[in-house]
């Protein structure tokens, strides 16, 4: 009797089989835990919303100033020693000037792409700092700033001051005659700080103004630390985002207890890194096509010479308007002479304005009793037309001030009196923001009522019906479309100031009081 020939048992494949990716996943997933430890941030839901965008768009805008800021410290000399230019730019062949400014001029002329890099790089902070002052703003309006996410809204105003800061110390650095009156103002600023301010600025500045180490320590600012904090604080603030969950819109399977969107990996990654390519190319473009802060229009900076129409970056333009407006009031106390007119708009306003932007979530939570609820859903600025309101007569304030710092150029413009457009602008300080506030409140109020009627009534479809009594009334259907956020069932009528959310959605927000 002979046996069958049996078929060999099937061996398990060797690690050579394997594919190179699956073989460098183990590899390194037995020395660190990626698998394990990143499994739960790959599947993590990010809700997608247009308005989501700002905040990477900044986070964007900081990657590319770190890349050409980077490519710009190799040729930039932050020195204040004098030298003759001999550069390519024939107007100021022969002109002494700073080390810094004539650095500056090389690498606008004289560097391969150093021109292009320069201006991106300053088109990259405009829009960083333009990108957090709207994330900010989106979050104030929505109400994300509530618990549990009080921290970040700190680290997120923190963020907004250091940008400033650092725009501030890069946009001068290059020591030419714009960036010198900023200085000079800086330095008035720094005189009316009272009892101290001759000190501190002394020793801004090495000695009296303009002083020889002013560059350099801005320079040590602008490239260290600064820079290093604001790395670390939106670090932290993505590390909050994450462990916190993104807020986001009511609808349809949306609470405060789940999180509804794209997984990390591989969506939201492919949509981000598209984001980041699109803003890295417009960026790129603005700085080949568009010309900003052309320093040697300017010439070097000079003590005695202070050119007409100078305007800062819009970002520290209010402080400008601040100081246009304020009428010379001084006091003199023992023998000291207090500037008033210097030291409440520059120094006591935007500590203020910061001080309310720090507190307010507090305070709001206090004022409303939801101290001990947790938000994770957004509200819709017009659910609460006190917030909102607040927050228009903000803007409109930091509006007017920014008109008032480019009053010079208004009147030269329009032909108009340089004093009497600064009295309207001083009128308007104090009403606009009054009568922006009652007109947004106003109109969130309209805004819910019309909502309201609509979803109690129903949308026209356009037919005209005459009744038994002979009157016309207009057909209604039930309402089947509905923006981001917004309930499918009536509001409740609110207290004269608020309306609360939809019925439908779990936990609703207390009205404010």
């Amino acid at each position: 009797m002979t046996a069958e020939p049996r078929s060999p048992a099937p061996q398990p494949a060797s690690a050579d089989a394997t594919r190179p990716g699956e073989r460098l996943a183990d590899a390194v997933d037995a020395r660190l835990p990626v698998l394990d430890g990143a499994g739960g941030l790959l599947r993590k839901a990010f809700p997608h919303h247009w308005s989501f965008f700002l905040g990477e768009i900044a986070l964007y805008s900081l990657v590319v100033l770190v890349l050409t800021g980077v490519y710009l410290t190799f040729f930039f000399k932050p020195s204040m020693g004098q030298v003759i230019y001999d550069g390519s730019y024939v107007p100021l062949r022969g002109v002494p000037m700073s080390e810094a400014f004539d650095s500056t001029l090389s690498i606008s002329f004289d560097i391969r792409g150093g021109l292009l890099i320069r201006q991106t790089h300053h088109w990259a902070a405009l829009v960083f700092v333009a990108a957090i002052g709207l994330h900010l703003l989106r979050i104030f309006f929505t109400g994300a700033f509530r618990r549990p996410r009080e921290a970040n809204w700190v680290i997120g105003v923190t963020l907004f001051m250091l940008s400033l800061a650092e725009g501030f110390a890069g946009y001068s650095l290059p020591d030419d005659l714009l960036s010198g009156t900023g200085l000079r103002i800086a330095q008035g600023i720094m005189l009316s700080i009272p009892v101290v301010g001759t000190y501190v600025s002394m020793f801004a500045f090495g000695g009296q103004f303009p002083g020889e180490e002013i560059v350099p320590r801005l320079y040590s600012l602008h490239i260290l630390l600064l820079p290093g904090a604001l790395i670390a604080l939106v670090t932290v603030h993505l590390i909050l985002v994450v462990h916190l969950k993104h807020t986001q819109w009511r609808g349809p399977g949306r609470s405060n207890r789940n999180a509804v969107g794209k997984p990390f990996f591989p969506q939201f990654m492919a949509s981000s890194g598209g984001l980041f390519f699109t803003a890295f190319g417009v960026l790129t473009l603005l700085g080949g096509l568009a010309q900003i802060n052309p320093v040697w229009v300017y010439g070097p900076y000079r003590p005695d010479i202070a050119s007409t129409g100078s305007q800062p970056d819009w970002y520290v333009g209010f402080l400008e308007g601040a100081l246009r407006l304020v009428p010379p009031w001084e006091t003199n106390v023992a023998g000291h002479t207090i500037m008033w007119n210097v030291l409440l708009p520059a120094i006591v306003l935007p500590g203020l304005l910061f001080l309310v932007l720090y507190l307010y979530p507090f305070a709001e939570q206090r004022l409303t009793g939801e101290w001990d609820q947790e938000h994770h859903l957004c509200d819709r600025p017009r659910e609460r037309p006190v917030r909102t309101g607040l927050g228009a007569a903000g803007v409109t304030f930091y509006g007017v001030l920014l008109l008032a710092g480019g009053n010079d150029i208004v009147a030269a413009t329009f032909r108009i009196s340089i004093n009497t457009l600064t009295w309207v602008l001083r009128i308007a300080l104090v009403v606009a923001p009054i009568l922006a506030f009652l007109i947004a409140r106003r109109l969130c109020h309209g805004l819910l009522d019309a909502e309201r009627e609509r979803l109690e009534k129903g949308d026209e479809t356009g037919e005209v019906r005459q009744t038994l009594e002979g009157g016309y009334e207009s057909g209604h259907r039930p309402v089947d479309t509905f923006r981001p956020g917004a309930p499918s069932f009536p509001l409740t009528p609110g207290d004269g100031r608020t309306g609360t959310p939809s019925r439908e959605h779990p936990e609703p927000a207390r009205r404010n009081q």
